[in-house]
């Protein structure tokens, strides 16, 4: 008996020990902030869990081949493109080309990653499903270096939409050639293109083409280069062939540039003309002060060179000319000639001393004639000279073939008043007095700013 008083007891507790637990928890879930976190957890749960605990699951993707496009064997696939050009970092006159940061996106459609969806909503991936599924093989056509940024992780994404339609975007800097026209540099335009085509498919295949026209193009507005002015973007598509292999959809990004003129006016406009008027200072210097008028052509023809060279030095070696060359040629040519203007002062100057030296020496013997003189005249006398050869008259002058640059004229003394001696002075008019070569330089003083004015007017009339 005992022995079932026992049990009976044990038993006894045990049931008690189950209804005070039961009642613990009903009171627990009942309590309101346990029934809103329930609530929660019930509309968000993860759905990767509710299809066999993958993505990949959800998306077949074991159980189709990607290595074929979609529809293969079919018609070809359309891919959609769009760009957002986020920044154009450098253009390069010497490399002829140019880097790009861009947004690049692919739109098409494959049913084989197609998913049964309640709410008609997208799935978003990053770069580790992309490697397993089918996308287009585009590629930058004539690119130098192209990469997709990977800080902090690939700039790729994925968005699937549950019909099978595809967004395929990613994040690319590109490197890329721009054949470039320097013919009317620095005051030209340049006309660059990024080309993208499939590698692989044909348009048998696959047909690229821009989602939205000239709306598939979208830039940045903070875009901005330090040489160039953006002038426009827009889009072109066509055909390109090659032989081997056969015809393939071609996509053109296309911008113009503007290159600034401000920088190389400042650089090299400004400067070459200075130096060109300052080869004319050499002009109004004495024909006699030969280290003067020397050191100043020396120094604005080296000085011309040094602009010359440090331009060429910025720019490729083309085989033309720029219209930069012509400026700097011409007004090299320029500070040149007013250097060879002084060679031809100073020679014309040496030939003419020697002239009057051997005509000084000839007619020495005339001194000897009573109440004779003779003299120099050119055509830098002044009143004062006039009057002080009132009294002589012309008696013998040097034969027609011997006349120097300064004529040299023999006058016999006379006895006549000082009147008579002016009106004998104006009755000689037809005396010839040729002039010096300070003619020279007064004609350049004309010549060359003049001509220099000209070259201007129709140096910019033509490249501006």
């Amino acid at each position: 008996m005992p022995y079932f008083t026992k049990l009976f007891l044990l038993i006894f507790c045990l049931v008690l020990l189950v209804e005070s637990r039961r009642h613990r928890r009903r009171r627990w879930t009942t309590h309101p902030d346990v029934q809103r976190a329930s609530h929660i957890f019930k509309r968000n749960r993860d759905l990767t869990k509710a299809w066999k605990g993958k993505t990949e699951q959800l998306l077949r993707v074991d159980e189709h081949d990607f290595t074929m496009r979609p529809a293969f064997g079919g018609p070809a696939i359309p891919v959609g493109v769009d760009v957002q050009v986020e920044s154009l970092d450098s253009i390069s006159e010497v490399d002829m080309d140019f880097t790009m940061t861009l947004y690049l996106r692919h739109y098409w459609k494959d049913e084989r990653l197609s998913f049964p969806s309640t709410n008609n909503k997208s799935m978003t991936f990053d770069g580790r499903l992309v490697k397993k599924i089918w996308v287009p093989d585009v590629f930058f056509v004539h690119s130098k270096r192209s990469f997709i940024h990977d800080t902090t992780t690939d700039n790729i994404m994925l968005r699937v939409f549950p019909d099978g339609h595809v967004l395929y975007s990613m994040r690319v800097t590109v490197t890329a050639m721009c054949n470039m026209d320097f013919s009317h540099f620095p005051l030209d335009s340049q006309t660059c293109s990024l080309e993208l085509e499939s590698y692989a498919y044909t348009d048998e295949d696959l047909m690229l083409y821009w989602k939205n026209g000239n709306e598939s193009l979208k830039t940045d507005e903070k875009i901005s280069l330090s040489q160039f002015l953006i002038q426009k973007f827009h889009t072109t598509s066509r055909l390109a062939f090659y032989s081997s292999t056969g015809w393939y959809n071609r996509l053109y990004i296309n911008f113009t540039l503007r290159r600034h003129i401000f920088f190389f006016l400042l650089q090299t406009y400004f400067p070459a003309t200075l130096m060109v008027m300052l080869s004319w200072v050499s002009f109004w210097i004495d024909r006699r002060a030969v280290p003067a008028r020397v050191s100043l052509g020396i120094t604005t023809v080296l000085t011309m060179s040094t602009i010359i060279t440090g331009v060429n030095a910025s720019m490729p070696r083309v085989s033309y000319i720029k219209a930069v060359d012509i400026y700097l040629w011409v007004s090299f040519v320029f500070v040149f000639l007013s250097v060879l203007e002084y060679a031809a002062v100073n020679y014309l100057t040496t030939v003419q001393e020697r002239k009057e030296r051997k005509l000084r020496e000839r007619f020495s013997c005339s001194c000897g004639i009573p109440h004779s003189k003779t003299m120099m005249l050119d055509g830098n006398y002044s009143e004062s000279d006039a009057n002080s050869l009132a009294g002589y008259t012309r008696n013998q002058m040097a034969p027609e073939e011997e006349k120097p640059e300064k004529m040299v004229v023999h006058l016999a003394m006379s006895n006549e008043s000082n009147s008579s001696r002016k009106r004998g002075l104006k009755g000689h008019v037809g005396l010839r007095i040729i002039q010096n070569t300070h003619a020279i330089d007064k004609y350049s003083r004309l010549i060359f700013p003049g001509t220099y004015i000209f070259f201007n007017l129709i140096y910019w009339s033509v490249f501006s």
